[in-house]
């Protein structure tokens, strides 16, 4: 057995067990578009497409790392911040200037950090959601990541964290998400824009069809923009048939960005 089918075994195991856990097993299936209580079944595997991942603002195609040639260099991108630019204030502009310049090293997805929301939903990864009654997971490819949206009210978490905390709940048949109690330490993209552990981030999932949706991010920190602002992107079912998550996890790949300079050094024999 290779190390991609054990890897994708384990993570395939991490569904079934959600599935069974989540609401005493009231877990609709993968297709269609009702699902349990006639809510909309967002059971299955999603991804965006599109170069959010790069910056969600609109830009134009950019290069990487020039030793790289073309393998880092960005797309071109219409953004999917609506009524953008991001309404930064005068020194969270400057930090988002010097996010950029550093990228290379300082993204937090360059060190397999976890990826934060809402840059988790369009990384350029597939993700799965598994839907129950009481709670829905959303299980990520990238450095397998999970996050749990309570479908109901639950204590406040004591610590901050990379995914925060979500709550959430049904406006007719779209799926609202409050999430909370975030760490402030994840980027929105590769572009250096940027949280803190003020920013408030409220979710909408709506169905498009059976195999779409629309997703919206409205995002308010007083303490980084003038105002509130929002994301907004379709997200899709894939539909290969067999498909399943993969496994990413990134901490081998990151060891030499972090931790490379600590390298013992032969020392010169006299």
């Amino acid at each position: 057995m290779n190390d991609v089918t054990r890897g994708s075994m384990r993570i395939g195991i991490v569904a079934i067990v959600a599935a069974l856990w989540l609401a005493g097993g009231q877990v609709s299936s993968g297709q269609g578009r009702s699902g349990t209580g006639g809510r909309p079944n967002f059971n299955g595997i999603w991804q965006a497409i599109n170069s959010a991942n790069w910056d969600i603002e609109a830009h134009e195609a950019r290069p990487g790392p020039p030793q790289l040639g073309t393998l880092l260099a960005a797309p071109a991108g219409l953004g999917v911040v609506v009524d953008g630019p991001i309404p930064y204030q005068p020194a969270a502009a400057a930090k988002r200037k010097e996010n950029f310049e550093k990228r290379w090293t300082d993204d937090p997805e360059a060190k397999c950090y976890l990826p934060g929301v809402p840059r988790a939903n369009y990384m350029g990864f597939p993700f799965q959601i598994v839907q129950g009654s009481d709670k829905i997971q959303m299980i990520y490819e990238f450095a397998a990541a999970v996050r749990i949206v309570h479908m109901g009210k639950v204590p406040e978490p004591t610590v901050d964290s990379w995914l925060g905390h979500s709550v959430g709940r049904w406006e007719g048949q779209t799926l609202v998400v409050d999430v909370t109690a975030l760490n402030g330490m994840a980027w929105f993209d590769r572009s250096g824009n940027h949280q803190s552990e003020n920013t408030h981030i409220v979710e909408r999932y709506t169905p498009r069809g059976n195999d779409a949706m629309e997703y919206e991010a409205r995002i308010e920190d007083a303490s980084l923009y003038t105002r509130p602002w929002t994301i907004r992107m379709p997200l899709y079912r894939r539909l290969e048939r067999g498909l399943q998550l993969l496994e990413f996890k990134c901490v081998p790949f990151s060891e030499e960005l972090l931790y490379g300079d600590l390298r013992k050094k032969p020392t010169r024999q006299p």
